[in-house]
């Protein structure tokens, strides 16, 4: 009996997947569990049907993540930051990815996720610093970070 699984049964398939299976396994344990349904026509066009539908979803948020960089990486993209510093141009504190991806929404009306930005340790010292941000899987953006004295 073919069919389509709804989860991923270990050993079996992977979610999405039309597979053989023995009839009695795929009525009495995978269909009755919700874990697979039976692969006719009307299911494998649906299944179809929504495989485009994120492909689409998939595409546009990747065009998104190219628009994005774009912006990001332009010359005149900079975030900058006041906070308090020590006479050898020290950072009284440090500033985390929550406080650029503030800055940056605050300065230029653009939203990143803080877990976005791949900051591997905060800033502690003034001047400029160039922080990477992983937009999408495909899409690497460099945000330009500018820290100054108050």
């Amino acid at each position: 009996m073919k069919v389509i699984f709804l989860e991923d049964v270990k050993g079996k398939g992977k979610k999405g997947e039309v597979k053989e299976v023995p009839t009695g396994y795929a009525q009495n344990y995978l269909i009755k569990n919700n874990l697979a349904k039976e692969a006719n026509r009307e299911s494998l066009a649906e299944m179809s049907g929504k495989k485009k539908a994120k492909e689409k979803q998939d595409a546009e948020a990747l065009k998104e993540a190219q628009t994005l960089k774009d912006f990001l990486e332009k010359e005149e993209t900079v975030v900058e930051i006041k906070a308090k510093a020590g006479a050898d141009s020290r950072l009284f504190g440090s500033i985390p990815s929550k406080q650029i991806t503030d800055a940056l929404n605050k300065q230029y009306n653009v939203k990143v996720d803080k877990r976005k930005v791949d900051l591997k340790q905060p800033i502690r010292s003034l001047g400029f610093t160039d922080v990477p941000a992983k937009l999408h899987p495909e899409v690497t953006a460099t945000i330009k970070v500018h820290v100054v004295s108050e």
